[in-house]
Parts: C-alpha cells; sequence; structure tokens
C-alpha cells in the first residue's frame, strides 16, 4: 500500500508539474489550500481501502460487504453514488446554461426513486444475490439473460464513467492548470485500486464519507448565495434574468429541450433509467434483510431530494454572480473557463475565496472518485460474476470469480480513461442521460417484468431487451449529438437527441410479444415458476437474512 501511495503521489506531482503554464501563471495562482486537501482526501481513501481489504475475503464481501451494511449508511452510499459528476457539476452547468430547463433535468433525476421504492427495493433484495441478474434469471435461462444484462449493463457502465472522468479531467484542469489527459489517468488509477483492493466495503464508506461532504459543501454554497440576497429566491431570480444573455427565457420552458417528444423521452429515460442502473441496484444487496433495502431508499430519496433544491439555487447562483463584473475573471476569450460544467467550481471561490474553492473542488473529486468506484465495480461484476461464474464455468471458486472481477476492473479503468479523454468536449449532464436511456430500455423492462409479470418467457426477455439495447444505441449514435456534432455529418438520420420514449416502447412491446407467441415446454415450466417466485419475492422466505414484516 505504501508503495501504490508513493506512486500516487509520484504521478500527480509529476502531472501538476506538466500543467499550462501560462495559463497558471496569468490566470491562477497556485491553490496551496486545495492541494492540501486533495492529498488529505487521497490519504484518507487509501487508508480506507487498506481497512477494508483486510476483511474482503470472499466474493460476498467484494460484491455486497458482506450484506452487513445498515439502512441508513446504505442510503447515504446510494446518494453518494447517485450524486455524481453530472449531478453536482453537469446539472449545475445545465442551469447556469439554460436556467428552467436545467432545473427539470434535476428534478426527473428524482422522479425515479418512489419507483425504486414502491416497486423494486424488497424485491431485489429478496430475489437477488450480487447483481440485479439474479432477479431477472431466476425463472429464466441463466445463460441467455446473464448475457443480455451484462451488455446492457457495461454499456450503461461506459457510458456514466465517460460522464465522470470528463469531469474529473476539467475540475482539475480548472484548479491546478494540469494537462486534462493526466488528470483523467490519475483518477483512472485512483479508481483502480479503490475497487481492486477494498471491493464493495471500500466502495461504500467512500461513498458516504463524499455525500456527506457534498451535502455540506452545496449547502454552504447556497447559504452564501441567499445571503448576499437576503435569503429571497426571487431577488436572486431577478438578478439571474439581469445577468443573463437569455433574459427573462431562462424562466421559461424550451432552452434547451424545445419539443414535446424529446421532453418526454428525456424524462422517461431519467424516471425509468435510475432503477435499471446496475452500480445502484447492486446496492440493495449490501443490506442484510428487505426492510433495510426499504429504509435504503426512503433515506436515498431524501437526501437527492434535498440536492436536488440546493443544487437549483446554486445554478441560479451562478447566472447571478458569473455574469457580472466580478465574474469576468473567470472567462477565457469570452467563454467560461474549463466550460459549463465548471460554473459551481467557480462560483465557491467567488463566494468563499482559494479555501473554499480547495474544499469545493476535493468535495467535487471525491464525488467523482466515489462514483466510478460503485461503477466499475457494477461492470466488472457483470463480466466475473454474470458471465464468467454463471455461463462461462459455473463451476468456478469464489477466489476464481473475484480474481477475474479484478481483472475486469483494470480492463474498464483502462477504458474510461481512453473515453475519458475522447469526449473531452461532451456536457457531462448528457452524456449521463444517454446512459439513463440505455438503462431505461435494456435493463429497466427485463427487471420489472421478470418481477411483476408471469407471462415473461427466456425468448420473449432476450430477443425484446436486446432490441431494447440495441435501439438505444444506435438511436444515440444516429441522432443530432452524435451522428452530426462527434461524427460531423450535416444533418442527423433520426431527429432526436434522446430516443427513450421509442426504445423503451420497442423494448416493453418486444418482450410482450415474444413472450406471447413463445409456446414452448420451456417457457410453459418458467411461467409455472412465478408463483414460487413471487412468495419469495414478497415474504422473503428462502433469502439470506429474511425478516417477518
Amino acid at each position: 500500500m505504501l508503495k501504490i501511495l508513493a506512486l500516487i503521489t509520484i504521478i500527480a506531482l509529476g502531472a501538476f508539474a506538466a500543467g499550462d503554464a501560462t495559463f497558471e501563471a496569468t490566470k491562477r495562482e497556485l491553490n496551496i489550500p486545495a492541494i492540501i486537501m486533495f492529498f488529505v482526501f487521497i490519504l484518507a481513501t487509501l487508508g480506507i481501502t487498506f481497512w477494508a481489504a483486510k476483511k474482503t475475503k470472499s466474493a460476498s464481501d467484494f460484491y455486497t460487504a458482506g450484506g452487513g451494511i445498515t439502512g441508513f449508511q446504505n442510503g447515504l452510499a446510494i446518494a453518494g453514488d447517485y450524486m455524481s459528476a453530472a449531478a453536482f457539476l453537469g446539472v449545475s452547468g445545465l442551469i447556469y446554461m439554460k436556467g428552467y430547463d436545467g432545473v427539470i433535468y434535476a428534478v426527473s433525476f428524482l422522479v425515479g426513486w418512489p419507483v425504486i421504492l414502491f416497486f423494486m427495493a424488497e424485491k431485489l433484495r429478496n430475489l437477488g444475490k450480487f447483481t440485479f441478474a439474479d432477479i431477472a434469471a431466476y425463472r429464466l435461462g441463466q445463460k441467455e439473460i446473464r448475457t443480455l444484462a451484462a451488455f446492457g449493463s457495461i454499456s450503461v457502465v461506459v457510458l456514466y464513467l465517460i460522464a465522470q472522468m470528463v469531469g474529473a479531467g476539467k475540475l482539475i484542469q480548472v484548479l491546478f492548470g494540469m494537462d486534462y489527459a493526466y488528470a483523467v489517468v490519475m483518477v483512472g488509477a485512483l479508481m483502480i485500486i479503490y475497487v481492486t483492493f477494498g471491493g464493495m466495503l471500500a466502495t461504500t464508506w467512500v461513498q458516504i464519507i463524499k455525500a456527506c461532504l457534498l451535502l455540506s459543501g452545496v449547502s454552504f454554497m447556497a447559504i452564501m448565495v441567499l445571503y448576499h440576497f437576503d435569503f429571497s429566491f426571487e431577488s436572486l431570480a431577478a438578478k439571474a434574468v439581469e445577468n443573463h444573455k437569455s433574459g427573462e427565457a431562462i424562466l421559461s420552458p424550451g432552452g434547451f429541450i424545445t419539443d414535446p417528444i424529446s421532453a418526454i423521452s428525456l424524462g422517461m429515460a431519467l424516471m425509468l433509467g435510475t432503477a435499471g442502473l446496475p452500480h445502484v441496484l447492486m446496492r440493495f444487496f449490501t443490506v442484510g434483510n428487505a426492510k433495510e433495502a426499504r429504509k435504503s431508499v426512503v433515506y436515498a430519496t431524501g437526501f437527492v431530494a434535498y440536492f436536488w433544491i440546493i443544487i437549483t439555487i446554486v445554478g441560479f447562483g451562478a447566472i447571478a454572480f458569473l455574469n457580472s463584473a466580478d465574474g469576468a475573471q473567470y472567462f477565457v476569450d469570452g467563454k467560461l473557463f474549463g466550460g459549463s460544467n465548471m460554473a459551481s467550481v467557480h462560483l465557491s471561490h467567488m463566494l468563499g475565496g482559494n479555501a473554499f474553492l480547495g474544499f469545493i473542488s476535493a468535495v467535487a473529486f471525491a464525488t467523482i472518485l466515489a462514483v466510478v468506484s460503485g461503477l466499475t465495480l457494477a461492470g466488472a461484476s457483470a463480466i466475473s460474476h454474470d458471465i464468467y461464474a454463471n455461463v462461462i464455468n459455473p463451476n468456478a471458486t469464489d477466489e476464481k470469480v473475484v480474481s477475474i472481477s479484478k481483472i475486469t476492473v483494470i480492463i474498464i479503468g483502462i477504458i474510461g480513461v481512453i473515453l475519458g479523454i475522447a469526449f473531452e468536449s461532451q456536457n457531462i449532464a448528457y452524456m449521463v442521460g444517454l446512459a439513463f436511456g440505455i438503462a431505461a430500455s435494456a435493463n429497466f423492462p427485463i427487471l420489472f417484468l421478470s418481477i411483476y409479470w408471469s407471462g415473461l418467457t427466456t425468448k420473449g426477455a432476450f430477443i425484446g431487451g436486446f432490441m431494447g439495447l440495441i435501439a438505444a444505441v444506435a438511436l444515440v449514435i444516429l441522432g443530432p449529438n452524435v451522428w452530426v456534432e462527434i461524427l460531423k455529418n450535416e444533418k442527423a438520420i433520426f431527429p432526436y437527441a434522446h430516443p427513450a420514449l421509442f426504445s423503451v416502447t420497442i423494448a416493453f412491446v418486444s418482450i410482450w410479444f415474444f413472450s406471447k407467441i413463445d409456446n414452448s415446454p420451456r417457457a410453459q415450466v418458467e411461467k409455472e415458476l412465478f408463483r414460487a417466485q413471487n412468495v419469495r419475492a414478497n415474504t422473503g422466505i428462502g433469502a439470506a437474512g429474511a425478516v417477518s414484516h
């Protein structure tokens, strides 16, 4: 561990030295408080990882922390997992750019939590073991369903990971003048260390610490913003309208999402996608029983709802402060340095100077590390547990499965770094929106119908889920953000940026249709097994740690 720490320190110091010296000299003095807080956090989390590594002995320890996390702890960790770089940096940046439409984006993220609370949490804990594919494959074909679930999980993880890497790179670039690529590489290295050595236990505690720091930091920012306007949001909004180039238009919808189909599609993606995110669903297996799983969602919903309220104030505060005369120092050639994703970071400097900028930057960095650790663990579990242990080699030992996980973590980390560098210019909230769209199209329909519809068959789930996944990915590629902006074609083949309305519909209809026409003997057995599955889902009989309730 000491060797690893020394290596990280050398890499980080070398990266700082390799920064943009011109910008550093003319634009920003070296921020000693920020550097100190960064390294304090890195040292603390590496210490947690070292502690967790001693306790991580089995596959259960690695994937679910042995099921020993309480409902309150898990709720904080889920909130920490969910309040990602897209939430803190991306949505505050969207509000800074577009006003009201950014707020709608934030609200849409929240709406998915009641779906999880009332329809998913208890049943997930009663039916699952390590991943959500355990539920989908409970009475269906292991090979087909786990393979499909793994592909859906990896697609979501990679897109989500890109957003976090872009956020990390931009954050450190703004703070230290460090080269963007060096920043992304450093985050990738730390992520691999956390997950490889500490597993879910280390990831959980990193997420809990990060959630507490983030909620404290944004609360202070919101209080400071409102303090300058006598705690009147009306006065803040009036100043934001006065300072924004779009004027009163920032208080009206249509600045970011210009047509009803895109609005419905985005809302559907964020609502249903939340209930299909593999790294969030995986957290329900870390608690002891269904009762604690329900408590987890209640706590997480409260923390996340509070966070979105605060982010709205921070976003409008960024408009009011950064677009004023005093905010001119944060612009280079008429553009906000680091892009709109960095609006809340620049605002923290205006409100609290270098010390608070250091704290908020360290918190944002903690946010990114916590989320990428959860994502990487979810991706690794999809490959090692769902594909290797249940499809390729069902007789694999726990030790072999965990070793495959650790190899997968390294591969995912490298892929995340490469893609993070390639997608440097993308808005991170938009990238996460795409991840939610795929989760809503590929993961949620199969998971939901496997729990609630007795007529689901392996054939229907596999073909329909695969069609939903292909439709979501294909429509994203053919849409304006990839086909035109990234691939530089003249006109998009698919006119809408968010495809969930179409891809989710395709998935549900296809699953229903192919299940209905499947009259094979295997299908009849699968339908009959629903009764036993439903009893366990609702009572917990047969599940580890079941309780009466």
